[in-house]
């Protein structure tokens, strides 16, 4: 590998890195704190579009975990600042919760069923077949095709639950639609988060806890990798992908003294 500039700016993965089914991960408060210390510029990202940032970083915060809300990246802003460039002042169609209406209503977006410009699929826990059946016949009527990301699954404390992907495809299936995901492994998210944190790629690493998304995005945008094995991809499935991850450790806490103090400090 090549030689790469000190590392001036993190970006990490939040389920999987930092929290695990409602629980933060040990070393992840650690990690945080020492981010905070050494002025290192960071973002938490997420593909979970159902909650805003504000309810994100509360949440972090009840967990011990000090994440203000504009260290926070989701698929839902990203996806709103992805449709705000393309077609300002457009309209959707939206299957999702707050955090994605909100990113939207946030970016000047009109929500309605009457002719939208895009049908925008978002994660939630109460999917409906008559919402999925209005939005099957909005794309069949020429409304585009947007999702924030291709996960098919979501972890919950009582297992694993259909996401985004999975009725992504449920609705291709039904009109030979696809949709465009917005969401990692898309470089567009990291370049938009690369943005927001003031980051070069040159200098900016990338930590998850999956190959095929958050190993795969920050290779694809040229950043610096750190795969975790406190979550997704299990260590035997690392040498299947024709990627590789810059490193690959145990959890958050392997990554701690990998934190150096801001330069001139």
């Amino acid at each position: 590998m090549s030689e790469r500039r000190p590392i001036e700016s993190w970006l990490t993965d939040m389920d999987g890195v930092l929290v695990h089914e409602g629980h933060p991960i040990p070393g992840a408060e650690e990690f945080l704190r020492r981010l905070t210390a050494s002025g290192k510029r960071f973002l938490v990202l997420t593909n979970n579009s159902i909650y805003t940032r504000r309810d994100l970083s509360a949440r972090l915060h009840a967990l011990g975990l000090p994440v203000a809300e504009e260290a926070i990246w989701t698929s839902a802003l990203a996806t709103a600042q992805f449709l705000s460039d393309q077609r300002p002042s457009g309209s959707a169609y939206v299957i999702g919760e707050a955090g994605l209406t909100t990113a939207l209503h946030e970016a000047g977006y009109v929500l309605t069923e009457l002719n939208p410009d895009y049908v925008v699929l978002g994660e939630t826990r109460t999917y409906s077949f008559s919402s999925i059946t209005r939005a099957i016949r909005l794309i069949e009527r020429g409304a585009r095709f947007i999702a924030t990301n291709p996960d098919p699954i979501g972890p919950s404390t009582e297992g694993s639950l259909p996401a985004t992907g999975a009725v992504a495809a449920m609705i291709t299936r039904a009109t030979g639609v696809e949709p465009y995901f917005v969401g990692k492994p898309n470089p567009l998210m990291m370049r938009t988060a690369l943005n927001r944190v003031g980051g070069h790629s040159e200098s900016t690493v990338m930590i998850g806890d999956r190959m095929d998304t958050d190993v795969r995005a920050g290779v694809e945008a040229g950043l610096e990798t750190i795969l975790v094995l406190s979550g997704v991809t299990r260590k035997d499935e690392v040498e299947r992908f024709p990627f590789r991850a810059s490193h690959v450790l145990d959890s958050i806490a392997d990554v701690v003294d990998m934190v150096a103090p801001a330069s001139g400090s």
